[in-house]
């Protein structure tokens, strides 16, 4: 028997029953092909499904050629999507899961780019990021746009869907109906909340007498968009009793922010509570009788079995979660909680890939995003495999080698496994981070990976133990930057936390590296009580924290840490003086260099391979593989991505 009494419950929606109370919700995977599902679609939403998700909400699928917001997006108003369609829900129902696929047309949230024509809107304003100024829908637009919703859903009938949800949440023409920032009407279907609802109602009406009764019904609501003069809870609320008061829906759903203003309130990071939007779905519980759905960054069962309990909520939405692990639901089911490789809302593979129009993956799930793309066969199974350094690459290939049949040994210098992870799960704010590697530690040892920690390895010590296999992941060094080469005031993020030093005073972070080892060590240094400045020779300070939707929660923590913050600088050299560490900083827009005093420099710069073993060890009779930052440095998933492929291909 498992604790989690709530969590495991079936639950009746409507004309169905699922089986228990955990969603996938929909989610961009960016894996249609020519508009259409593909076989990733099956693969991918077959394994949430054979993993034990109650529910599945598909991506969304377009009702009308005017909406074509990204590149991959599938176009459900084209008859040929129903033969996918069938495929997807054959592979899913095997499993005994419940389907529905989500149903939207993106508004002035979307792009021209790709259709050629313009947005359609309630009226004509313009998306911050977007920025394309959208025509505003007439009457005889809007009685099309109501027709194509109920096209897909007649498509998805007869694709075999149990039903369709509407999106009327983070990016949807009807949440910009729905919001008084974005609908400035004055005829019927704006103003008061009864008229900005028209369209939502005229949708709801159509779609279910498209379905007719045996089928699902469910409406995704925004509860709070996050922006002055937009959807805030009250009216999300009387938004949810007017779905139900209609009699044709079967559930609510809910969602915070709005795409693109608030998106980091959508998919929040770690530097985020778990269950921080589930006021949302508690007042809306509070007014409807319908089953409703919370979100809110839950990464285990445990949270979402006790969201449940408190009555937050009926069913508990879990994506992220069940991309790190397909076998979320069914683990917790088999009371094996300690199993689920658990997500870090880390966003940097799933989030962060799709955003730059590349497929859905995921930092700790290898396969994510892959699951229609077949494994090959082991050359050999039962090699022995020295896999020599514990840090993500390392546990990743040893894990991955022990899974396939292989006699795996990993070999770490320090008295613990983790590497520049644990490092980095140091800093202010990057806790979850070392999830990484506990999650994959317990692989290993549920898969008998050999751990010998605290050894240090050469290359006689290696080729004694006669392995058929060395994969080398060493890492990688702090390197000290030319212009600061001679100055010992000037050092490293690792350095700092890894405690060989620890500045004071006045400290200058220079961010080369555009991510959060320069924040995250910024805001460390400045809880310690130092007087921080971070500096970038580029455009912004951590400019890659954009596409992990991590840039708003540093923006706001640097000001109230008082964190000085200075763009298009370069060091062009350090000088130790009796009081500090002179700096000269190029402007190199402007090419004016100027001097400043510090108590002490901190780098986040580019490191250099440890890879010595590799190089004595290349050549031997064994295979030898060099991945990570031993090969070369870069961010933990691509050092996962390395130890997987490397182990698959022995």
């Amino acid at each position: 028997m498992t604790g989690y009494r709530h969590l495991l419950t079936p639950l009746r929606i409507g004309p169905r029953t699922v089986r228990n109370r955990v969603v996938f919700t929909a989610h961009l995977t960016n894996a249609a092909v020519d508009g259409l599902p593909s076989d990733q679609h099956v693969a991918y939403y077959e394994a949430r499904a054979e993993g034990g998700a109650g529910l599945i909400i598909t991506e969304e699928h377009c009702v009308h050629p005017t909406d074509w917001p990204y590149e991959k997006v599938i176009r459900g108003y084209r008859p040929e999507v129903v033969e996918g369609y069938r495929r997807i829900t054959t592979a899913v129902h095997a499993h005994g899961a419940v389907i529905l696929a989500q149903l939207n047309h993106n508004g002035g949230q979307g792009s021209g780019m790709y259709s050629e024509l313009p947005l359609l809107a309630p009226s004509p304003v313009p998306d911050p990021l977007f920025r394309e100024v959208p025509r505003a829908v007439d009457r005889a637009d809007i009685a099309e746009l109501v027709a194509g919703y109920a096209t897909v859903a007649r498509h998805c009938r007869l694709g075999g869907f149990d039903g369709v949800e509407l999106q009327c949440s983070q990016s949807s023409i009807i949440r910009a109906f729905l919001s008084p920032e974005t609908n400035l009407r004055t005829d019927c279907y704006g103003g008061s909340l009864g008229n900005r609802a028209r369209f939502l109602l005229e949708v709801v009406d159509a779609v279910r007498a498209e379905l007719g009764p045996d089928l699902v019904l469910g409406v995704r609501l925004t509860g709070e968009e996050s922006i002055e003069g937009g959807i805030h809870l009250d009216e999300a609320v009387e938004v949810a009793a007017m779905v139900e008061a209609t009699g044709r829906v079967d559930y609510v759903n809910t969602s915070i922010g709005m795409a693109t203003a608030t998106l980091h309130l959508i998919e929040a990071s770690m530097a985020v509570p778990p269950g921080y939007s589930l006021f949302i779905p508690s007042a809306i519980r509070q007014r409807i009788s319908l089953p409703v759905v919370g979100v809110g960054r839950f990464t285990d069962p445990e949270q979402a079995d006790r969201a449940l309990a408190e009555g937050h909520c009926d069913l508990v939405g879990v994506v992220r979660g069940q991309i790190a692990d397909p076998d979320f639901a069914a683990k917790a089911a088999a009371g094996q909680p300690q199993d689920i490789r658990t997500c870090l809302s880390c966003n940097q593979e799933c989030i962060g890939r799709v955003g730059m129009n590349r497929w859905l993956g995921c930092v700790e799930n290898p396969e994510a995003g892959r699951e229609s793309v077949p494994l090959p066969a082991p050359r050999r199974r039962g090699r022995r495999v020295v896999v020599v350094g514990g840090g993500p690459a390392g546990l990743q290939a040893a894990a991955t080698a022990a899974r396939r049949g292989h006699e795996v040994t990993l070999y770490e210098r320090a008295e613990n496994t983790g590497g520049q992870v644990i490092v980095a799960a140091s800093a202010a704010g990057r806790a979850e981070f070392g999830v990484l590697v506990r999650n994959l530690e317990h692989e290993c040892t549920r898969l008998g990976v050999r751990l010998r920690t605290g050894v240090t390895v050469d290359a006689a010590f290696v080729r004694a133990l006669e392995p058929e296999v060395v994969i080398v992941a060493t890492g990688a060094r702090p390197h000290r930057p030319d212009w600061g080469a001679d100055c010992e005031r000037v050092v490293d993020v690792r350095d700092v936390l890894e405690g060989r030093t620890a500045p004071s005073g006045r400290v200058l972070v220079f961010d080369e590296l555009g991510f959060h080892q320069g924040t995250s060590v910024a805001e460390t240094l400045a809880d310690r009580g130092c007087a921080v400045t971070v500096a970038t020779n580029a455009m912004i300070v951590g400019q890659d924290l954009g596409l992990t939707l991590d840039m708003e929660g540093w923006q706001r923590r640097a000001h109230d840490k008082s964190i000085a913050q200075r763009t298009d600088l370069v060091p062009v050299s350090a000088t130790t003086t009796d009081t500090g560490v002179r700096v000269a900083l190029l402007h190199h827009p402007t090419g004016v260099v100027s001097e400043e005093e510090f108590d002490a420099v901190v780098c986040a710069v580019h490191q250099r391979p440890v890879d010595g073993l590799w190089k004595e060890l290349s050549g031997s009779a064994f295979e030898v593989h060099r991945i990570g930052d031993a090969l070369s440095p870069r961010r933990a998933d691509a050092a996962v991505a390395e130890g997987y492929r490397v182990a698959l291909a022995l």
